[in-house]
């Protein structure tokens, strides 16, 4: 692809991601994309055949960026135990962000009812990243169950997210910071 075409086909994702995560799935039409990106419809469909292929390959590009910030800002903590709990003082700064609106694919999974879906698939996958993360972090303690306090830790960062963007209360990560520091305590006895 030359440059023309690789600027194109991102200016067409980073709106449809932008839209998405604004909007919602269902909200974010054909038509609202050309106009917001200003991209003819002609040359959308040249790189993508539907709407949901814009939306997945979106999904899936925010998937990769946003993975890849968490990993490097929860990593700047010197131990896997500072690590672990920077993870919520990283979601409080995303939550406190200009445009928090949640989490992108919890938010599409929502609107997916199908399990199948291809982009419910990407939402999954997504989850299950950040679950591995967390328990590459969690192998690096000396403790017995490693999975379980990762599944935990999972569970208290989506709380921590839904509670934020559902109640507006980004103090929701320091909440369940609090509770991932005694869940610690509790697994390096």
């Amino acid at each position: 692809m030359n440059t023309s075409t690789t600027d194109t086909r991102e200016k067409i994702l980073a709106t449809a991601e932008q839209l998405i995560y604004q909007n919602g799935i269902q909200a974010t039409g054909m038509d609202l994309l050309v106009k917001t990106s200003g991209v003819a419809r002609k040359s959308i469909y040249r790189y993508f055949a539907t709407k949901d292929e814009v939306a997945a390959a979106a999904l899936h590009a925010r998937d990769v960026r946003w993975m890849h910030w968490f990993k490097t800002e929860t990593d700047k903590a010197q131990t896997p135990e500072a690590r672990i709990l920077n993870m919520f003082a990283v979601l409080k700064g995303w939550f406190e962000s200009e445009g928090f609106c949640g989490c992108a694919f919890i938010n599409t999974a929502g609107e997916i009812g199908d399990p199948n879906d291809p982009i419910r698939l990407i939402a999954k996958l997504h989850k299950q990243k950040l679950f591995d993360y967390t328990l590459q972090l969690c192998e690096q303690l000396d403790i017995e169950q490693p999975s379980a306090l990762a599944k935990q830790l999972l569970i208290l960062m989506e709380g921590a997210i839904t509670t934020a963007r559902v109640m507006g209360d980004y103090s929701a990560a320091d909440s369940a910071r609090d509770v991932a520091q005694l869940l610690l305590q509790q697994a390096l006895l």
